[in-house]
């Protein structure tokens, strides 16, 4: 399964939500993690890997997390502001205001009701992740000078790699 790099269309469309959860959603889930792991991510929405649905998986403070139809439902006034990378936009990092506690709601692998609430780079994650299925990534959360040095520095450390 190929990650999605910075300019592909997926990632800045809104993610449809799953409508059952079956062996497909359970694989694409599987591949997502592989994925994640494979890239050494701390997380991995499905728009990430080409698939438009509403799903994120996490592996953050030792723990594993697949949040199917996720819905950010609580987050903190206190704002921390924190490097912060992406997977789908490689080399480039920058300093990102967030919410220092955030709490999310979704579907298991079951199909169960789950709560997930995190502090730190958990929260900081959960929002990242929202962000994806969205069809927002870090970058916007940038000013646009910062966006547009960070894109020029993407572009010229991808260049270089493909030199």
């Amino acid at each position: 399964m190929e990650l999605r790099t910075f300019g592909d269309p997926v990632l800045r469309r809104k993610a449809e939500p799953v409508e059952t959860i079956n062996e497909d959603i359970r694989e694409i889930c599987r591949l997502m993690v592989e994925v994640m792991l494979r890239e050494n991510g701390v997380g991995l929405a499905a728009p990430q890997i080409g698939i438009p649905l509403q799903i994120f998986v996490l592996d953050a403070n030792d723990e594993f997390h697949v949040v199917i139809n996720p819905e950010l439902v609580e987050r903190s006034e206190d704002v921390e502001e924190t490097q912060e990378g992406c997977l789908s936009v490689p080399g480039v990092s920058a300093p990102v205001a967030r919410s220092t506690r955030a709490v999310v709601e979704g579907l298991n692998l079951e199909g169960q009701r789950i709560r997930l609430e995190g502090e730190g780079l958990l929260a900081r994650a959960i929002q990242h992740e929202i962000d994806h299925l969205n069809g927002r990534l870090f970058l916007d959360q940038l000013s646009m000078a910062r966006r547009q040095s960070l894109i020029k520095e993407y572009q010229r450390s991808k260049r270089e790699d493909s030199a």
